[in-house]
């Protein structure tokens, strides 16, 4: 397949990677591998995932966040990334956004948390301008109070990746396998998970979404539309919990 080009030449060149359905896990070596081995900035855009799984950051501990006999009964899938950040449910309501880039290409944000989200969210106010009451609350993307993107960030010497998975939309029932965190934002209010989210899709559809993510990054970047790498050999650390594992931290915690 060809390339297309988007956007102002004399930017930095960005690769846009955009997926459909492709399982969350793949995705998060992917990402690693790219950020790790690659010297080239990436956007990486995967429309929901294939079926539900929670992700954690790369210190969360099980026992604290999700609840393990209906995860284990269920037989939901709880992987560990390579990343910071929260836990989240994700599915194929939820749409994926990951930024990967040399930090001398985007050389107005300091390579650190705060300046980096504060750069994202500047991307992403051009996206809901217009739309809805849409701020950066702490580490999340709101509209008015209420969450609907969950943010991660891995910063490595010359090289940096801001992720976030986007609640398009969202199953009730999920929610149920989540804990309410020890360490919450202060805007949530100690609210349970179905006060304290929304869906994207009151306000916009998929296609509208990353449509306009990708024009926004046009304003950054110039942007070249470009397949999945394959093949990667590298050794990702994100990785499947496996059942004993997720016994064990219930354990501990008693």
């Amino acid at each position: 397949m060809g390339t297309r080009k988007i956007g102002n030449v004399g930017l930095p060149l960005m690769n846009i990677i955009k997926m459909k359905g492709v399982p969350i896990l793949h995705q998060l070596h992917m990402e690693e591998c790219l950020l790790r081995t690659s010297s080239d900035n990436w956007c990486i855009i995967n429309d929901g995932t294939d079926k539900p799984n929670i992700v954690m950051g790369i210190s969360g501990k099980p026992s604290e966040l999700v609840e393990i006999t209906p995860v284990i009964q269920d037989k939901i899938p709880v992987i560990r990334r390579f990343t910071g950040g929260g836990t989240v449910i994700v599915d194929d309501g939820t749409i994926f956004v990951s930024f990967i880039c040399n930090k001398d290409d985007v050389p107005h944000v300091q390579p650190y948390p705060r300046p980096i989200m504060s750069w994202s969210s500047l991307l992403y106010s051009k996206v809901f301008h217009g739309v809805a009451d849409f701020k950066l609350r702490e580490n999340d993307y709101v509209f008015g109070v209420r969450k609907f993107g969950g943010n991660a960030q891995s910063i490595t010497k010359n090289r940096w990746i801001h992720h976030t998975s986007f609640l398009w939309d969202y199953k009730t029932h999920n929610m149920s396998y989540l804990k309410l965190p020890k360490r919450a934002p202060e805007y949530r209010l100690a609210r349970d998970h179905l006060d304290f989210i929304c869906p994207i899709k009151d306000y916009l559809s998929r296609s509208d979404f990353i449509s306009k993510t990708i024009d926004a990054s046009a304003t950054y970047f110039s942007l070249t539309s470009t397949q999945p790498p394959i093949n990667l050999e590298f050794n990702p650390t994100s990785k499947l919990l496996t059942r004993v594992e997720l016994e064990a931290s219930a354990i501990k915690s008693l």
